[in-house]
């Protein structure tokens, strides 16, 4: 009976990869190897999580469709290798240590996303009979940081910023238990052994409610936060972090209360990634003014650690919740870079003992697209529709800064960086881009960078001695479009944004392209029109608006015309950007002659247009080129004959979709449209243009994981060059 029972017996190794360590998969196993009544052990390695397991056949079978079947939320199983062991007759499973990194080969395990304080630790957060009751730093194995605290890999506590905190009796009996929710949560801890706060709560609640301006940290940098509905408080933020018009980020105990939600608004407002959501405001909102000046969207997140709950609970009210930083700048993490930085900022700073080892900014989502792809998103991967042959860095664009490492097929976009227009900016992007590095392993071969000689990042790319793969601006957003539809082409791509360097030297920006990820054709563009003073223009929209005013044959009503009229002799570059269209119309109507932030004056001319219906402009198009003129000359004369500004607006929004659809429809060429770049962040663009494109039967891709705006950029180089090595 023995010799038959042992002889059916066998032992299986598995090797799982992915997101697969920091996301309760150990305790996962094991509540399934005690399920499936087989004997063996669990373990984190560099690479994922090594199993070893022993018992009947059809056990092990069961077990192993377990693994990839009913793994726990977080997780995301990419390969699962078996291979058959001698059984050694082992019954009891165990979590075992883990192993070092340098006793395996191959890529590290991949770090997860920092994730939301999950339902079950919140109402340990509010229940005055828990050991954890109101203790800022509660988490389990579902929720809590874990790309912000991740030094390295196996994901253990040794190597993470919990590192020099000892766990008590009672935290390590829970770690240690099977059963327990934070079986081996490596960020474990409670009020007797874990981080603490550099100021009392209640006193830090009470600063707030003086009209305080706090820096508060979190799990990846610093907020500045204060009360959102005492104006005079938010107008001195905005002095002291230079700050004009651009709006604040809320945080808020419930959103409904501040905006008019769809059910996708609540969904993504909800979710474990809990990103800053942009919603429409309700008139009865208790905002202050100066949050989000002249607009009617505010940008709304919920509170997603377990400090961020304690606070909005009890200052009973929504707090602005920026970023601790001053404009253009990095986001502050380091304790002491962050008083320096923000010492003539914040009033107080409510500060803790857990290090943050990586900078993460709060991502932004609109509709359903991301407008910055950053906490709670990143570093998760993004695939690609080919795999790069060598390791690859793309460096991405000026505005809205993010690198990407590519390592095989998968693609690792960085959080959102800024601007790379100042030296802080610059320093960031090449200490975070050294984390990545070390974090996946990658030691890159080639680099992929943007044309534009005077970009940072491609001169910090010349720097490198790689080899290095120019893409031109466009193209990588039509790339970045593609690929996160996992497509190589090829396609159509409608590519409208502000600037970008063209393969002819002048600046692009209404684009037609026929593309796939190796290469493009430019079939159709924005007719070119020269932008006075050169950057001035990208600041003051009216110049473009008196260049395009001209073009159409229409009188400039701007005083200061004659003088700057000059600098076209000197300094007007050609832009065919749809952005300074956009500019220049908002100029024309009155709706903004000079912009705080890129994109304000586009922004404000959609909020003008918002709900509005109207019959679209004509806009003739020759030999491929579209005469953005027309669209200014039907504004001026309708504005001057009285047509009540938003039914303009409208009908230029209108006119700028029925033109792109005819752009397409005259190359002939049938199937896919790839709609990208930072004009598509405009929905009433984005929906009508996509509209009349499939009505006139074409497929349309647009975004879903990948900012259409620059911050996609560097995914999208990434596509081309792994497809160029091939």
């Amino acid at each position: 009976m023995g010799a038959a029972a042992h002889a059916s017996t066998e032992r299986r190794r598995f090797e799982v990869s992915g997101v697969v360590q920091g996301v309760g998969f150990r305790p996962f196993v094991y509540r399934v190897a005690q399920r499936e009544r087989v004997g063996g052990f669990v373990l984190n390695d560099g690479q994922g999580v090594l199993i070893e397991a022993e018992g009947r056949s059809e056990a092990l079978e069961a077990f192993g469709v377990a693994l990839s079947t009913e793994a726990p939320p977080l997780a995301r199983v990419e390969s699962l290798t078996v291979r058959r062991l001698t059984p050694r007759g082992e019954t009891g499973f165990a979590v075992a240590g883990s192993r070092p990194p340098e006793a395996v080969s191959g890529a590290p395990a991949l770090v997860p996303p920092d994730t939301a304080t999950c339902d079950d630790c919140l109402r340990e957060l509010l229940d005055p009979a828990d050991r954890r009751y109101r203790y800022p730093f509660i988490n389990c194995t579902q929720c809590g940081p874990r790309f912000t605290l991740v030094r390295a890999v196996p994901y253990d506590r040794a190597n993470t910023t919990m590192d020099g905190f000892s766990m008590c009796h009672d935290c390590r009996r829970e770690y240690e238990d099977p059963t327990d929710r934070r079986f081996h949560a490596e960020p474990i801890a409670c009020p007797d052994c874990g981080p603490t706060l550099s100021m009392p709560l209640d006193e830090a609640i009470g600063l707030l409610e003086e009209g305080a301006i706090l820096a508060v940290k979190g799990l990846g940098g610093y907020h500045l936060a204060s009360d959102a509905a005492n104006e005079s408080t938010v107008a001195r933020l905005r002095a002291r972090k230079q700050r004009e018009e651009k709006p604040f980020a809320l945080m808020a105990p419930q959103a409904e209360r501040l905006a008019e939600l769809t059910s996708s608004e609540i969904d993504l407002l909800g979710s474990p990634e809990r990103p800053i959501v942009l919603v429409r405001r309700r008139d009865e909102a208790a905002v202050a003014p100066s949050v989000s000046p002249g607009g009617p969207w505010l940008g709304v997140m919920l509170p997603y650690t377990p400090l961020h709950h304690l606070l909005v609970a009890d200052f009973s009210g929504p707090l602005v919740m920026t970023s601790g930083n001053r404009s253009d700048e990095p986001i502050a993490f380091d304790d002491a870079d962050a008083r320096r930085r923000l010492g003539d900022v914040a009033d107080a700073f409510l500060g803790h003992s857990r290090p943050i080892h990586r900078r993460c900014e709060d991502s932004v989502v609109r509709s359903a697209f991301p407008i910055r792809r950053s906490r709670g998103f990143a570093p998760a991967a993004l695939g690609l529709p080919v795999t790069a042959r060598r390791p690859l860095v793309a460096a991405g664009a000026e505005l809205k800064s993010t690198f990407c490492v590519v390592r095989d097929g998968d693609a690792f976009l960085s959080p959102h960086l800024g601007d790379l227009d100042c030296e802080p900016a610059y320093s960031a992007f090449r200490a975070d881009l050294g984390l990545y590095l070390d974090m996946l392993g990658v030691e890159p071969e080639v680099i992929a960078h943007d044309l534009h000689p005077d970009y940072l990042a491609t001169r910090w790319a010349q720097g490198q001695h790689v080899e290095l793969i120019g893409v031109q601006h466009h193209h990588a957003h039509a790339a970045a479009c593609l690929a996160e539809h996992g497509e190589a082409g090829p396609a159509l791509a409608l590519v409208f944004d502000g600037t970008g360097y063209g393969t002819d030297g002048t600046l692009w920006g209404g684009e037609l392209l026929r593309c796939d990820l190796e290469s493009f054709e430019r079939l159709g563009h924005l007719e070119p029109v020269p932008l006075p003073g050169g950057q001035a223009a990208i600041r003051e929209p009216w110049r473009t608006a008196a260049a395009y005013l001209e073009r159409a044959g229409r009188p400039v009503p701007f005083e200061a015309w004659p003088k700057v009229r000059q600098s076209l002799k000197v300094n007007a570059p050609l832009s065919s950007g749809m952005g300074r269209l956009f500019d220049a119309v908002a100029a024309v109507l009155g709706v903004r002659e000079r912009v705080t932030y890129e994109g304000q004056a586009a922004i404000e001319l959609e909020h003008l247009a918002c709900g509005v219906q109207s019959e679209p402009y004509a806009c003739r198009i020759t030999d491929g080129v579209i005469a953005g003129s027309d669209l200014v000359r039907a504004v001026h004369d309708d504005s001057a004959a009285g047509r009540p500004p938003a039914e303009v607006a409208a009908a230029f929004h209108e006119g700028v979709a029925l033109v792109s659809a005819e752009a397409v429809a005259a190359t002939g060429d049938p199937g896919t449209v790839a709609l990208s770049g930072g004009s598509f962040q405009n929905l009433r663009l984005l929906e009508s243009t996509r509209r009349r494109l499939e009505q006139l039967g074409f497929r349309v891709l647009t975004h879903r994981r990948v900012p259409p705006n620059d911050g996609g950029i560097s995914y999208g180089q990434a596509a081309i060059a792994a497809r160029r090595m091939i």
